[in-house]
């Protein structure tokens, strides 16, 4: 990456603390010493104490520690959804040395089998529901031991029995599978107590391949190290400073633990600070989320502009208690102004939005909590630096827009086993290029204009989805939006816009009109289709490459007034 000598450079505060500890091991350990009798997850009625973590994690690693062909820095897969095994199988692996590679749940056979032979995993947790997919691609993989666990194996007597006979044979969600190999997980945790030897971590030693989601190729293994974890704790831990209690917040975590956000903001971050973290199983069952929030007294919620805007929409949400919580954060996706608007009239709380990659562990910019700036990632965080440069790499100015790059502890190894793709996306002496097209404003707080490759090029000019998309729901009529260039003759790109409509009396044509009036011409979406409803990831984010691929051979459904 160029440099020079002019360059402009935003960074955070200093960073404290971060050699007080060598592994993830040594500040999970010490918040269990220290919140022992606390509760730490809590998943459909159940609650386990951060003893209870500590216990039943030892036994997990003893277990793994058991088998003489799995050594410390071996890989293993955890597929699971928000359940409580997910924290005591996170915890009892790295206790023994293992690299965990967070696996989604619902995953394709060929994406799971993409993952487990490019980390050439040798052990796998799965949620018994998706154990037939494992069936098919095992042998194609390196995986010797398979730990398969069903909903309610954490639970306690006569609940445990009940929810898994109904998951398996009432709603049927069980496939039938074989894996003769296959350990339950009750089994694994069946052995004495402190059995396991700690393994020795080190701080430059890869904890977590946390696979990226393969929007822009083939997905690929960020190689996230002791350090970099511990780092992103202690920096988010900075950030809060006094809005937090330690050991008195009730945290939601309805984002998949498997996904980057929820792993380290709830089962890293919220454990070394002695909070208690309400497991959601599955977060597309809004109205049985709803209830369980209804019995719930939280005081801090973590989510995405999706979500948010789903929730707002029910009668029944509108109708809880929020007069405990206190901090509301969002990542993952863009925030509306019109969410954080919705959000703040039905709760009466603030959304603080933050940014951060699969590659910076994962925060790295958040709007500070007594200082918000809606629209805006806010600043860097302690000990990270940020820069905005041009095609060429140089540094460019504030107000002047080009692509992100992010300097701090809390950033990648490289990629796993991908040394050309590590190179064009880290440069020598550390910088990260995101491939977000940013802005620093002349205060210090950045904007993300929009992903470089989402960028439309129209007569020349840049076409930003971010900016239209905002000004889209802003009418009242309009409940998600989505912006894809598709080609066209005249202009090269054309704007195409997908919206969901909150009626059916919604008018493409006069849709486009209400962009006139706040839109350049260029600016303006030439092609509106409504739908139902937009493809999303499984952690919410609109897949505008889904939409722009399908509109790619087809321009648009409503011609231009």
């Amino acid at each position: 990456m160029a440099d020079s000598a002019n360059a402009h450079v935003e960074t955070g505060v200093s960073l404290t603390g971060l050699e007080a500890f060598h592994s993830v091991n040594d500040i999970i350990a010490d918040a269990c010493r220290r919140y022992a009798d606390k509760p730490a997850f809590s998943c459909m009625g159940k609650t386990l104490s951060y003893a209870d973590i500590d216990r039943l994690a030892d036994r997990f690693a003893a277990w793994l520690q058991s088998h003489d062909d799995l050594a410390p820095g071996d890989r293993i897969a955890i597929q699971l959804p928000n359940v409580l095994q997910f924290p005591v199988a996170v915890f009892g692996a790295l206790r023994a040395g293992l690299v965990i590679v967070n696996t989604n749940p619902l995953y394709t056979e060929r994406e799971m089998r993409h993952q487990f032979r490019d980390a050439g995993v040798k052990a796998i947790v799965v949620l018994a529901n998706m154990a037939h997919k494992l069936e098919n691609v095992i042998a194609q993989t390196d995986i010797r031991h398979v730990v398969v666990t069903e909903m309610g194996d954490l639970h306690d007597w006569p609940k445990r029995p009940l929810i898994n006979f109904v998951v398996r044979r009432v709603k049927k969600m069980v496939p039938a599978y074989s894996l003769p190999q296959a350990v339950g997980f009750r089994r694994t945790l069946a052995g004495g107590e402190r059995a396991a030897k700690v393994a020795a971590g080190q701080d430059e030693e890869i904890a977590v391949l946390q696979y990226t989601g393969g929007t822009t190729g083939v997905a690929k293994g960020a190689m996230l190290t002791h350090r970099n974890l511990i780092a992103n704790m202690l920096q988010t831990q900075e950030l809060l400073g006094d809005t937090l209690e330690n050991g008195r917040e009730t945290i939601i975590a309805p984002l998949p633990c498997y996904h980057i956000y929820t792993f380290t903001v709830n089962c890293l971050y919220a454990m070394t600070t002695g909070q208690h973290n309400i497991l959601i199983p599955n977060p597309r069952d809004i109205a049985g989320f709803v209830k369980t929030l209804s019995k719930t007294p939280f005081t801090v919620f973590v989510g995405l502009n999706t979500l948010f805007n789903a929730l707002c929409q029910r009668d029944d949400f509108k109708a809880l208690d929020f007069s405990r919580l206190k901090f509301t954060i969002s990542g993952g996706m863009a925030l509306t102004q019109a969410a954080a608007k919705r959000w703040q009239e039905v709760t009466g709380n603030d959304i603080v939005e933050g940014y951060g990659l699969t590659e910076t562990s994962p925060i790295a910019l958040v709007n500070p909590p007594d200082a918000a700036q809606i629209g805006t990632i806010g600043r860097p965080v302690a000990g990270t630096a940020v820069r905005v440069v041009d095609d060429e790499g140089r540094a460019l100015p504030p107000g002047e827009s080009g692509e992100l790059c992010i300097k701090g502890p809390q950033v990648m190894k490289g990629y796993w086993n991908r040394p050309e793709d590590t190179a064009k996306t880290l440069s020598d002496d550390g910088w990260l290029r995101t491939g977000d097209m940013a802005v620093v404003q002349e205060d210090g707080y950045v904007k993300i204009v929009d992903r470089k490759k989402d960028m439309i090029l129209v007569s020349g000019f840049n076409v930003y989805p971010n900016e239209i998309e905002e000004v889209v729901v802003g009418h009242p009529d309009v409940l998600e939006a989505a912006a894809v260039g598709v080609p066209d003759e005249e202009t090269g790109e054309a704007v195409k816009l997908f919206v969901v409509a909150r009626n059916e009396s919604l008018d493409p044509q006069a849709l486009r009109q209400w962009c006139k009036r706040e839109l350049a011409g260029y600016k303006v979406p030439k092609f509106v289709e409504l739908r139902d409803e937009l493809p999303k990831s499984n952690v919410g984010k609109v897949l505008r490459r889904e939409l722009r691929d399908e509109a790619s051979g087809k321009a648009g459904d409503e011609p231009p007034a």
